[in-house]
């Protein structure tokens, strides 16, 4: 049960009048008395709450950051009309900090034996699964004076998928990919490793493209011309281990590395490659294998929307085996992690011959732009302070990045909103230069 506004209010009048006209036990009861029958009264008239019935329906799956619809059904099979707030409760992270009051509740009636339908509207700020908490009702009375209240369980799911904000970098990928195949009119010469056809030689051809066989059976001078070679098989790992726990600017490393693992398996599969996924520290945490370029991209983001760091040391040994099993045939292995040097001297330069001597590694990593700026801060005691250990920290990250380039590895270190379209960039001139 609960009272209303109205009935404190009534109860605070009912009280001053006493106090003033007839002070005693006989005037206290001749003005509460009828309040409290009243208060009986609008709990006997209002719709009971447990025999409610609650269906939903409505999105079942959103890109972070957009707008999910669920929908609440709600039927009164008592004889009574309902009169109700009702608050659909959710996490916090199912919408926008400070949003959460007005976004769950609702007013409603609905009349004996009939139904209503009710929406709220979620925007996550968080991946994952997003489960329904209970549905609360305060049915109340005709006058408005109290009200029956109870909670009913009513599951429902809405999975929060990456929300692939470097799409936008597609196009002119797209396009210098159609130049590395010879789809458009731009000429790329002397890129690729795979034959495509014969012509006739131009002025400018390099001249170890002549075919001298095919020049000997005909009268004109002919040159190979090739085409970067399709087909090819990529293996993209997260580390999930506590590195990529970290948020750098907006977002969490490892939602950086999932938005540059979403651009770089579209190229890709517009390339005609095979791409396959596997998050690890110290196990498995998800993995996509065998996709068609028409699933791939729901595959991934399906399997990355409930990724979350554990707090662990990652197992590069470990990691380097699953790679392996994974990878059996030459590969491009994109391994995005951190640059920090204590887990990379000790944990990933032991292993990485067994790595390179098979695939062509590439090791990718977000920067902080923070660090940048502190490295230039002055003016100030703190500032130089910390001008002083982002260099350190800047240096330290060169010399890890050098370390493994000298093992044949290429390095891309970028800030979150530049690593997807830097990765994608090398991809590209790795497939030009025939390295893949």
């Amino acid at each position: 049960m609960a009272l209303t506004g109205r009935t404190a209010l009534i109860a605070a009048l009912g009280a001053l009048l006493v106090g003033f006209l007839l002070p005693g036990w006989a005037g206290l009861l001749a003005v509460e008395l009828p309040l409290l029958l009243a208060i009986l009264y609008d709990l006997g008239r209002a719709a009971p709450v447990r025999k409610l019935l609650f269906t939903r329906s409505g999105d079942t799956s959103v890109r972070l950051g957009e707008l999910a619809q669920v929908h609440l059904t709600i039927a009164n099979p008592s004889g009574r009309r309902l009169r109700a707030h009702l608050r659909d409760a959710w996490p916090p992270s199912a919408w926008p900090p400070g949003s959460e009051v007005e976004a769950s509740r609702h007013r409603l009636t609905v009349p004996a034996g009939e139904l209503r339908r009710v929406t709220t509207q979620l925007r996550p700020t968080r991946r994952g699964d997003h489960q329904a908490a209970r549905v609360t009702v305060r049915s109340y009375g005709p006058l408005g004076l109290a009200a029956r209240q109870g909670s009913h369980s009513v599951p429902w799911t809405v999975r929060v998928l990456p929300p692939f904000t470097s799409r936008k970098h597609l196009p002119a990928r797209l396009s210098r990919l159609r130049e590395l195949d010879g789809r458009t009119s731009v000429l790329t010469r002397g890129q690729g490793t795979e034959f495509d056809s014969l012509r006739e030689y131009i002025p400018g051809d390099d001249t170890r493209s002549i075919d001298w066989r095919a020049t000997a059976r005909q009268s004109n001078v002919a040159v190979r011309t090739w085409r970067p070679e399709r087909d090819r098989r990529i293996l993209t790992v997260l580390d999930t281990g506590r590195t990529s726990a970290g948020r750098v600017g907006d977002v969490p490393r490892l939602d950086a590395a999932m938005d540059a693992t979403l651009l770089l398996a579209a190229l890709a599969a517009r390339a005609g490659d095979r791409f396959d996924l596997l998050a690890y520290d110290r196990q498995v945490r998800a993995a996509v294998r065998g996709r068609t370029a028409h699933d791939l991209l729901p595959a991934l983001v399906t399997a990355m929307a409930t990724l979350e760091p554990a707090l662990v040391e990652s197992d590069a040994r470990g990691m380097a085996a699953a790679v392996l099993r994974n990878a059996p045939q030459h590969s491009l292995v994109v391994l995005i992690t951190g640059l920090d040097p204590s887990p990379v001297e000790e944990g990933l330069l032991p292993v990485l011959p067994l790595l390179t001597q098979r695939h062509t590694v590439v090791v990718a990593s977000v920067a902080d732009p923070r660090i940048e700026e502190m490295a230039a801060a002055r003016g100030t005691l703190d500032g130089v302070y910390e001008a002083a250990a982002a260099a350190q920290s800047q240096a330290e990250r060169r010399h890890t990045a050098a370390r493994l380039r000298r093992h044949g590895v290429t390095v891309v270190d970028a800030v979150p909103t530049a690593l997807a379209p830097a990765l994608a960039d090398t991809y590209l001139a790795l497939k030009a230069a025939g390295r893949l």
